[in-house]
């Protein structure tokens, strides 16, 4: 008797009697789910709430055994496999996108269980197939909440006419030729953070950072009351934003294109309506239908957000691939940040994503500044990953000029930070489009 070790399934005998030189099948009840990890061990919650939904018909495999095992005839009854990674299994990014391309390629759903993994990380796996994402520690019902998804039936897709909607005039997430764009929110948790200024630099970083690849970038103000895109960029403020917003339902590819302005024949901007307008004129399902036609039309969709959470905010940020969270180092910025993870706490939404970016950060040699920065992500446990640098006069020189910091101060520290963050951004995105 010959024993192969595939991994360990409860209910499965994994070994191969040979009989004769005939090899005997063991008798195996159906495994129906998969858990997959470096250890499985370290997701004990996950453990329990799989167990509370599937019983005896789940499994539980490492990242190198799931690859073997879905090559195997068994894999023909998983109806998915829940994959949890941590910020440990970041080295290992391209064998997790070969699993799941591996299990999407078996028509196996997939879903992402992410504990403390890095916006970029989270990005790409998601971009790369799974069907749905659940943050680690578990939020309650939200591994069932995930599982029932998956088991809805896919929809069939929208027949894309001329005007870029179906006959019932639902807009189609893909079409021939379409792009699923990566969505990039920037939200200001308090007033004068420069998440305004952070938005119109990195989407045109993103649009001239590499010369060997250009992509299409669209700037979305959605800022509807004192949005300043178009001054910082000089663009006039069109009455047809205000006619599209307000008649979402029957806005298709071609009447989004003609509300957008161009800017230098680089980017495409979306500005704010001319008029003051209140922030629950649009629906969440308006929102959801905007960024949705942004996405499928351009590469990079960069949204500046309100600082108000309003109802659509939820939206935005579940549609999001990373949203950045501008804080400076003051104690608004600290006190409002804690008020916005505790908001979304609440309401089981996935706080996770949100990537502090601290402005006006302190400089290499201040070293009391850096161990102010530190104590206060500590004290919100949270990662101050981006560290924007003070640019000085030079930002609102080039606001009032109404030009991006490449054209009027390339030296710039916060312009060469920005840069680095869009090309960190453009080396993903064609990694994955070569992918």
């Amino acid at each position: 008797m010959v024993a192969l070790p595939v991994g360990h399934i409860p209910g499965v005998i994994w070994e191969i009697k040979m009989t004769s030189g005939v090899a005997v099948q063991p008798e195996a009840s159906a495994i129906t789910a998969c858990t997959v990890a470096r250890d499985v061990q370290n997701f004990d919650l996950l453990i329990e709430d799989m167990e509370a939904e599937l019983g005896e018909s789940l499994g539980d495999l490492g990242f190198d055994d799931a690859t073997a095992y879905l090559d195997q005839p068994d894999a023909k009854d998983l109806e998915f496999i829940a994959i949890a990674v941590d910020d440990q299994d970041e080295d290992r990014m391209t064998d997790i996108g070969e699993l799941i391309a591996r299990a999407k390629a078996s028509k196996i759903r997939v879903i992402l269980i992410a504990d403390d993994l890095s916006p970029i990380a989270l990005h790409q796996l998601l971009k790369l197939g799974a069907d749905d994402f659940v943050p680690y520690p578990l939020p309650e019902n939200a591994l069932h909440d995930a599982i029932e998804r998956i088991r809805q039936p896919e929809p069939e897709p929208v027949v894309i006419y001329e005007g870029g909607a179906g006959e019932d005039g639902v807009l189609s997430r893909s079409k021939p030729g379409g792009k699923e764009g990566v969505i990039l929110p920037i939200h200001g948790l308090a007033g004068g953070v420069g998440s305004t200024t952070f938005a119109v630099n990195l989407a045109w970083e993103l649009a001239t950072a590499d010369k060997n690849f250009t992509p299409s970038v669209c700037l979305i103000d959605l800022d509807l009351q004192f949005g300043s895109i178009s001054t910082y960029l000089d663009l006039p403020r069109r009455d047809t934003v205000y006619e599209m917003l307000s008649d979402m339902e029957n806005t298709d590819d071609e009447a989004f294109k003609q509300t957008l302005l161009p800017f230098n024949e680089k980017i495409h901007v979306l500005t704010s309506p001319s008029d003051i307008l209140p922030l629950d004129l649009v629906a969440p399902e308006d929102i959801e239908r905007l960024v949705t036609l942004a996405q499928r039309n351009f590469d990079f969709v960069v949204i500046d957000m309100p600082t108000s959470l309003v109802q659509w905010t939820e939206v935005v940020l579940g549609m999001s691939q990373v949203y950045f969270g501008m804080v400076e180092l003051d104690l608004r910025s600290a006190q409002n940040a804690l008020r916005m993870i505790r908001a979304l706490k609440a309401e089981d939404l996935p706080h996770e994503k949100i990537r502090y970016a601290l402005n006006r950060a302190p400089k290499f040699t201040d070293m009391s500044g850096k161990s102010r920065a530190k104590r206060m992500a500590e004290s919100l446990d949270i990662d101050l990953g981006l560290h924007l640098p003070d640019g000085g006069k030079y930002v609102s020189e080039a606001c009032d000029h109404g030009l991006p910091l490449a054209d009027t101060a390339a030296k710039n520290p916060l312009r060469k930070e920005i840069t680095k963050l869009a090309q960190s951004l453009l080396d993903l995105e064609r990694a994955e489009e070569t992918a």
